[in-house]
């Protein structure tokens, strides 16, 4: 960086500038937890030549340091977890309304919510590329983009389908219902990642954007939708106005899903990862959220469980993805799992 010509090439400049921010947001907590170490150890010891008296004082300090260093140590492990290639780029969430009507579109726009709050929490950026409405209430599909540091190391555990129960809001006679919401975790891939795509292989239609009305609705058909013909895959966006940056987006999007399934083919994968993710329904879920008759939201592939509904929709998910990621990134349900009635 310190080099003559090293402005010469913005782009590449820029590249190398994120690079030097990415090392030094793992070496910095390194040196400082490695600190913190220290320093309580000289706090250990000037507790022990306290007076018994003042003993009492001290050790609650000690024990709040050594709270507030064991989750120093933890934020540090989950970071050391996230070394797979692609870890470290942005996030494409799409979510899929399933069994349950309307039931299941309000829960898919419960879970947009949730993740667009834990995007707000960790300093990420969101967008919602792509929306559609349901009918009534809640939405059919969204496809939301989260950009930060490892946003797809931490949510690729998301990937999965979502069951919800609860008394249903929609029923008069206040029967508790199950929905089910289907979500996609792909990583934004680089341009400098080799995904050969032939143009006429595509199949691009242009239709106007949805949305809450006014300003928000497009005047004319610039929202995109690409299908690729050889694998079936349908992508779509609609978050510019101009049906250019729609589709670049777009492109975005349907590359990084044949990358993914180009790295599942590798490895051998039986399940398809980003085609249909099994039947929408009962069954094949990987957390449960129970609002009613008690509540408890648990994830059936780690058994990380928690009573807090109300922080978990708010965005706090992380206790799911440090359990997810330290179990080994488990990709099926535990075995003898029961599911809540």
């Amino acid at each position: 960086m310190a080099g003559s010509d090293f402005w010469n090439s913005q782009e590449k400049a820029r590249t190398v500038i994120d690079e030097a921010n990415s090392i030094k947001r793992k070496i910095e907590p390194l040196a400082d937890v490695t600190k913190k170490v220290d320093d309580l150890a000289v706090l250990i010891e000037l507790t022990e030549a306290e007076p018994e008296t003042q003993q009492e004082k001290a050790l609650k300090e000690v024990s709040d340091e050594i709270a507030q260093v064991t989750r120093s140590l933890d934020t540090l492990e989950v970071t050391t977890l996230l070394g797979a290639k692609l870890d470290k780029n942005n996030a494409i969430i799409t979510i899929h309304a399933g069994a349950g009507g309307t039931e299941s579109q309000d829960w898919a726009e419960m879970l947009l919510r949730m993740y667009r709050r834990w995007a707000e929490q960790h300093d990420c950026e969101n967008t919602i590329w792509e929306i559609t409405l349901g009918e009534g209430a809640g939405i059919k599909s969204a496809t939301l983009h989260v950009a930060g540091e490892f946003a797809y190391g931490k949510l690729k555990c998301e990937h999965g389908v979502h069951r919800l129960v609860r008394i249903s809001p929609f029923d008069a006679n206040k029967r508790r219902h199950t929905s089910f919401v289907a979500l996609d975790v792909l990583p934004e891939i680089e341009d400098d990642v080799d995904v050969p795509i032939k143009e006429e292989e595509l199949k691009i239609d242009t239709y106007r954007s949805s949305g809450a009305g006014g300003q928000h609705v497009n005047k004319t058909e610039s929202a995109i939708r690409i299908t690729h013909l050889p694998t079936g895959v349908v992508v779509a966006c609609q978050q510019e106005r101009s049906q250019h940056k729609n589709r670049a987006t777009a492109m975005k999007m349907l590359r990084a899903k044949l990358y993914e399934m180009r790295e599942d083919e590798k490895r051998k994968e039986v399940e398809k990862h980003y085609s249909e993710k099994g039947q929408i329904a009962f069954g094949s879920q990987i957390r449960s959220y129970v609002f009613q008759p008690y509540q408890m939201v648990k994830d059936l592939r780690t058994d990380e469980q928690t009573s807090n509904i109300q922080k978990v929709m708010d965005g706090d998910i992380d206790p799911f993805i440090t359990s997810w990621l330290k179990a080994g990134c488990p990709r099926q349900r535990k075995t003898g799992v029961a599911d809540e009635e």
